[in-house]
């Protein structure tokens, strides 16, 4: 029951949710809303780190909608081969006061980076997956500033920096980094073309012996040290297809100034 406990936990809280959302629509119909899509980057990169095994990246969503709550699952498979860049992520939001906050939660999870893995494993000390909550500001019309703050709260956290600083070690325990990531980001639009500037960092630093949590050698799940890990501008635009159809098309320009590396990525959205 042990390994159980944290979707357990978690479920709850999403049957709290939707309980609360109901009650505040008891005079209304509640109506679920179904959607699904895909985007087509040609490389993945998320929150400052390349995750697509140098290769373009299909990545699929389906979602489904009931008044402020939704739920939804989300995946990236990489297109050049490379086995170990596949991700299926659970995800639900909850959308409040008039849609100025979202609270998230994410269940990721990386299928074949861990060999033969085990999706229903929670056991703290072996599980693939990695929890994480966040709160969005999301901005409004005459404020067009957005704000979000995350925080990893059970499973996958560490890195290993022993050996390798990209590698992942999940074969021992790793104590959990609490790695969290912030970013503010600013949206402005033109007739044609959205823009948004963006900057996110991390607070994280390796751990130490006196560490309560993690051991020696290891680091935050963004980077070896508190900084900026993500930093960049973005551009979108609808193109019209035909007279019934369109399709978003998007270009971004991100540097990662704790790796020193940058990239230039193109996105269509369907």
């Amino acid at each position: 029951m042990k390994k159980r406990l944290i979707p357990l936990l978690i479920f709850a809280m999403f049957l709290g949710m939707s309980s609360n959302t109901q009650a505040q629509n008891d005079s209304k119909k509640a109506k679920i809303k179904l959607d699904f899509g895909a985007d087509l980057n040609s490389r993945y990169i998320w929150r400052g780190s390349e995750f697509g095994g140098n290769s373009p990246s299909i990545q699929p969503q389906l979602s489904a909608t009931c008044n402020k709550l939704q739920f939804g699952v989300w995946g990236a498979y990489s297109l050049g081969g490379d086995n170990t860049s596949q991700e299926v992520d659970l995800f639900v939001n909850y959308t409040f006061l008039k849609g100025l906050f979202t609270v998230t939660v994410t269940d990721y999870f990386f299928p074949t980076e861990f060999g033969n893995y085990n999706y229903f494993n929670y056991k703290t000390d072996e599980t693939g997956h990695l929890f994480e909550t966040g709160l969005s500001f999301n901005g409004t019309k005459t404020i067009p500033i957005t704000f979000s703050a995350y925080v990893n709260f059970y499973g996958a956290d560490a890195l290993k920096l022993n050996n390798n600083p990209t590698s992942l070690d999940f074969n021992r325990k790793t104590g959990l980094q609490y790695s969290n990531y912030f970013e503010l980001a600013y949206t402005q639009s033109t007739s044609e073309v959205d823009y948004r500037l963006f900057v996110g960092g991390t607070l994280n630093k390796p751990a130490d012996a006196d560490a309560a949590t993690g051991f020696v050698g290891e680091t935050g799940f963004y980077g070896d040290r508190p900084g900026i890990v993500n930093l960049g501008i973005s551009a979108s635009k609808t193109v019209k297809i035909s007279k019934t159809y369109s399709l978003p098309f998007s270009t971004s320009l991100i540097t990662n100034p704790q790796t020193k590396k940058v990239y230039f990525i193109f996105g269509i959205s369907f």
